[in-house]
C-alpha cells in the first residue's frame, strides 16, 4: 500500500463512529483492517468479451432444420 493510500485509511477510521452496538477494540481493528486492504486492492477493468459469431454458436446444430419430405410433418413436433 502506499504511504499516501495508508494516510486516506487512517483518516477514514479516524472519522469512523459506531452507530449501534458496542465493538471492543479487536472488531474494530478487524474492520479498519479489511477496509485498509479493500482500499489498497489494485483493481483492473474488465475486459468485455468479443462478440461470438452466429456460425459457431453450439446450439446451431441442435436446432437444424429438417429437410422437407413426404413425411416432414411427423418430425415436425420433435
Amino acid at each position: 500500500m502506499s504511504e499516501a493510500g495508508v494516510e486516506d485509511v487512517l483518516r477514514a477510521a479516524a472519522q469512523m463512529r459506531v452507530v449501534r452496538g458496542a465493538p471492543d477494540d479487536v472488531e474494530v481493528a478487524a474492520l479498519v483492517a479489511s477496509l485498509a486492504a479493500v482500499a489498497s486492492r489494485d483493481v483492473e477493468p474488465a475486459t468485455e468479451a468479443a462478440p461470438r459469431s452466429e456460425w459457431a454458436r453450439p446450439l446451431r446444430a441442435v436446432h437444424a432444420t429438417r429437410t422437407a419430405g413426404a413425411d416432414a410433418w411427423r418430425w415436425s413436433l420433435r
